[in-house]
């Protein structure tokens, strides 16, 4: 009965699989692992050899690593961040929370990444640091961004929250920049409902990193309870009755008003505000159901680019932009971002008459939609390629449940806006 309520999703905990979800019971019922034990370290291990680089330290959350790395840098209060506009407010909110200064950059409608003109357009006195978000997957433009920060004293710092995997010019994204800061949240590349990394390979800047892993402590039993039961309660109790009286959206709602899952942007995010259980270490659970994704990443990526692929040859006469190509660039399709007029439609019908859950990331250049962009300093129509794409971008799952036949089913379904 479950597939007919079941949704073909892009969100809700993609990544899981049944290993996933046995880990985690098998972590629910031994609560002395929870904060400590060894899988803290083979998780920053394992990225250290992955990656090749000195440091890989752990946090509770991509903004916790973010944060990290900002503090390590002492810069002085109200210091410019550049940073670009079509994104999540994750990546503002560290920056304020360190009392700096966000500075919204457009992005371009080739790849979504950073517009080079409008970035060096802005870089000013004030300017300190440059964050520059891999989009969807797609490295940005390293090349021609390292000259600009060199030729301006830039700090660069590489957003890899959808990139992991990713290579540009055959090395992997995260080792072209001073730092880099990885994601694990409930719908990125690998996933840990929570969790990231920070990497560097600098010295002083890798050891106030680990200085701040232990100053920041662990989050409460707690919340990391509500992170280990995730997969669990998705997979077995939300997703399969997703669409049958709506009751699995009004457990999900329960659940999350009730504390038993955490939601993935508080309200407080919302507002420019930080949690209080941000920023922390991460737990040795989440490192625990981290390092079991990130054992399983060459296989999801090869996946990804499976779907990709299908989508590339299906949709190829459709009136649909696909993702553009760039020889030097691997893109590992987090999403597989197409460009239509008509994409808010297409999202709302899929949701509410087809049972597909396509992406909307981004209907808004700071998301989520219910952002207060007053509370983080975007001023709005100061990225108009951003605003642009926020009205006519879609994404199409890729993650290892969707199936051939699921994608063959998107397809046909949006073949019918040609």
């Amino acid at each position: 009965m479950s597939k007919y309520f079941k949704p073909i999703s892009i969100s809700l905990s993609p990544n899981v699989e049944k290993d996933d979800v046995k880990l985690a019971l098998n972590l629910l019922i031994r609560p002395w692992l929870w904060k400590k034990g060894k899988g803290i370290g083979e998780l920053e291990d394992s990225f250290k050899k992955y990656l090749g680089v000195k440091y890989a330290v752990s946090f509770n959350s991509g903004r916790s690593s973010f944060y990290a790395i900002l503090k390590s840098l002492e810069l002085e209060k109200g210091s410019g961040v550049l940073s670009q506009a079509f994104t999540c407010n994750a990546v503002p909110n560290p920056v304020l929370w360190a009392d700096l200064e966000p500075i919204y950059i457009d992005c371009n409608t080739d790849d979504f990444n950073v517009d080079i003109s409008d970035l060096k357009a802005k870089i000013g006195p004030n300017s300190k640091v440059l964050v520059v978000q891999h989009t969807f997957g797609l490295p940005a433009n390293m090349d021609e961004i390292r000259a600009i920060c060199g030729a301006n004293n830039l700090i660069l710092i590489e957003d890899c929250a959808h990139s992991l995997g990713a290579e540009y010019n055959g090395e992997k994204v995260g080792i072209h920049s001073k730092a880099a800061f990885f994601s694990f949240s409930r719908d990125k590349i690998i996933s840990s409902v929570y969790g990231g990394m920070a990497i560097t390979n600098d010295d002083v800047l890798g050891r106030k990193l680990q200085e701040l892993q232990k100053e920041f402590g662990q989050p409460s039993k707690c919340w990391i309870c509500q992170q280990i039961w995730h997969p669990v309660l998705l997979r077995y109790f939300i997703l399969p009755v997703y669409n049958f009286l709506d009751l699995g959206k009004i457990f999900l709602v329960f659940a999350q008003a009730a504390h038993i899952l955490s939601k993935a942007v508080s309200w407080k995010e919302k507002r420019g505000l930080r949690p209080d259980y941000f920023p922390k270490a991460l737990p040795n659970a989440l490192a625990v159901m981290a390092l079991n994704q990130f054992n399983k990443l060459e296989k999801f990526n090869a996946h990804r680019q499976k779907i990709a692929d299908y989508y590339f040859e299906e949709l190829k006469d459709a009136k649909f932009i696909l993702p553009k190509a760039f020889a030097n660039r691997r893109n590992i399709f987090l999403r597989f971002t197409v460009k239509h007029p008509k994409a808010h439609d297409i999202i709302y019908e899929a949701w509410h008459k087809q049972n597909i859950l396509l992406g909307d990331w981004y209907t808004t250049p700071i998301a989520p939609f219910d952002t207060k962009v007053e509370e983080i300093k975007y001023k709005p129509g100061s990225c108009r390629n951003a605003e642009y794409l926020a009205k006519h971008t879609l994404n199409l799952p890729t993650h290892i449940n969707i199936s051939f036949s699921d994608a063959e089913r998107i397809v046909n379904f949006l073949k019918k806006w040609n």
